[in-house]
């Protein structure tokens, strides 16, 4: 496996690239999709492709729902009831000023962005840990601080991988509060002429004349999927990037995005759907699936804190070869660790 980095100047952006197979018992494309919780926008490109086939557009639609909730009390989040039905694993995590904190009473860590005066903590709360011990000292004094001490409530989205429920649970659980059903939005889009990097799948860091790198792609999809213009005209006031060399154009292109609150699982169907675009023979040499994180989500990967004061970006893009070969690109902002 096959590693490059590149790290800017102020602010602080990083971006790892690293190839591998999907037939790899290393590979590590599941696990990075599955670790990467609080998803806001997916895209796919597909070159010399007019049309999206209907099994993508099934699994397209099949994206939704989830919910928001107005004015929720934090302390609904923590009740038998609520963990016993809707979760199977995870942590609560706050990101919390340093009043909030002292308030609350509760354990938590200093947050590594803080800079020399602490200013914000982090909170995290093993969910399933006060599920099975529901008589504890530790529950007690959680919930005691989330009911008397100091009740948060706070406006939330929430999604839920249902493994057999009914769809409605979710709204009738909190049917008292104000809880709205929302469906992911989905554009699809035709791109003509669409001028392409060369890209070859062993040549991460590309050749001159003859591959684009990692890198390259990286801001060429950028520009793509931002809908600039990639022609470099000398009287255009909006945007002076052009296509990376060598390049070559496509006919047709299909670009498709969803944006809402997008599970893991969801994400993984869509890789496992664009690695059989290849099964059968097809023009294109490669298809991209970028995928975008909530700015202001408390972690990226994992439990890796998140910060978003400069910017919040935390993303990754998979580069999808015809011989199952794949590109990977993480990227982080300012106030975040390295990606995974």
């Amino acid at each position: 496996m096959a590693t490059l980095c590149r790290l800017r100047e102020v602010p602080r952006h990083l971006l790892v690239c690293e190839k591998s197979n999907f037939g790899h018992d290393k590979s590590r494309h599941r696990h990075i999709v599955e670790t990467h919780y609080y998803n806001y926008r997916v895209s796919f490109l597909i070159p010399e492709c007019g049309i999206l086939s209907k099994e993508l557009k099934d699994l397209v639609m099949a994206f939704g729902p989830y919910y928001s909730v107005k004015d929720l009390p934090l302390h609904e989040l923590i009740t038998h009831e609520f963990i016993n039905t809707f979760v199977k694993k995870g942590k609560l995590i706050l990101s919390l000023d340093k009043d909030t904190y002292e308030e609350t009473g509760l354990q938590g860590r200093p947050s590594r962005y803080s800079g020399r005066k602490i200013m914000k903590f982090i909170v995290s709360i093993d969910l399933m840990d006060l599920s099975f011990h529901p008589a504890s000292k530790k529950y007690e004094r959680v919930s005691w601080a989330f009911k008397e001490k100091k009740p948060l409530r706070f406006d939330f989205l929430l999604a839920w991988h249902q493994t057999g429920a009914e769809e409605s649970t979710l709204m009738s659980y909190f049917s008292s509060y104000r809880i709205q059903e929302h469906r992911p939005k989905i554009a699809v889009s035709s791109v003509a002429d669409l001028q392409c990097p060369v890209l070859r799948s062993s040549e991460l860091g590309g050749q001159p004349d003859t591959a684009c790198s990692a890198l390259e792609l990286f801001d060429w999809l950028g520009a793509v999927f931002s809908h600039a213009e990639l022609n470099n005209e000398p009287d255009s006031f909006l945007s002076s990037y052009c296509c990376p060399q060598p390049s070559t154009v496509v006919a047709r292109a299909s670009l498709c995005t969803v944006t809402g609150f997008i599970l893991p699982e969801k994400i993984c169907l869509l890789l496992e759907q664009l690695c059989r675009y290849f099964d059968e023979p097809k023009l294109a040499p490669w298809v991209t699936l970028a995928v975008q994180g909530f700015a202001d989500s408390p972690v990226s990967w994992r439990e890796n804190e998140h910060g978003f004061r400069r910017g919040g970006e935390h993303l990754y893009n998979f580069v999808i070869f015809n011989n199952r070969d794949y590109w990977l690109h993480m990227a982080v902002g300012a106030d975040d660790d390295c990606p995974p």
